[in-house]
């Protein structure tokens, strides 16, 4: 059986040492903590603002201010700076906190589609920086998709206790 790291490297096209390269620079004081806001509010921007109404309805019971802080609070802490995310909500256990979103294929690749146009249009972001968070972005999205479907496969396999006794007459 596939770990979802090797499904997400399969899926995405990314491999895991490039998922991770963000590990062996340490981006965030070399863009810094605007950079990162401005990254998380362009992208949400997008994303609220997106024509695909079964996308943005992903998104309908998240407040725009709070889905952009903890998304730019994570990525400082993943990509060296302080635990902001952590500080405020706890560890970041991405499958969990994600787990009551439809998170599929279709929905990774339009969060990507969003993500690659806020990267493109963040000036202070260089272009071997964009190219290392854009693999990470690409490796974790089909992580999440992984973990989604042991999630949607675990609901539907039942318990072999749960299986249905004769009944005594």
């Amino acid at each position: 059986m596939q770990s979802l790291q090797e499904k997400a490297s399969e899926w995405s096209g990314v491999n895991t040492a490039d998922a991770f390269a963000i590990d062996d620079t340490n981006l965030f004081p070399k863009l810094g903590l605007q950079t990162f806001i401005n990254l998380s509010t362009n992208f949400y921007t997008r994303v609220y603002d997106d024509e695909e109404e079964w996308f943005r309805s992903i998104f309908a019971n998240s407040k725009k201010e709070e889905a952009i802080q903890n998304q730019y609070e994570f990525f400082v802490q993943r990509m060296g700076g302080p635990a902001l995310f952590s500080q405020r909500k706890g560890h970041p256990a991405l499958i969990g906190r994600h787990r009551p979103f439809p998170v599929t294929h279709q929905a990774a690749e339009r969060w990507l589609h969003h993500m690659e146009k806020a990267l493109a249009s963040t000036p202070d972001i260089d272009a071997d920086s964009k190219v290392k968070m854009m693999n990470f972005f690409r490796h974790t999205s089909f992580f999440l998709v992984a973990g989604d479907e042991l999630k949607n496969q675990n609901q539907q396999v039942p318990c072999k206790h749960g299986a249905s006794k004769p009944t005594a007459t």
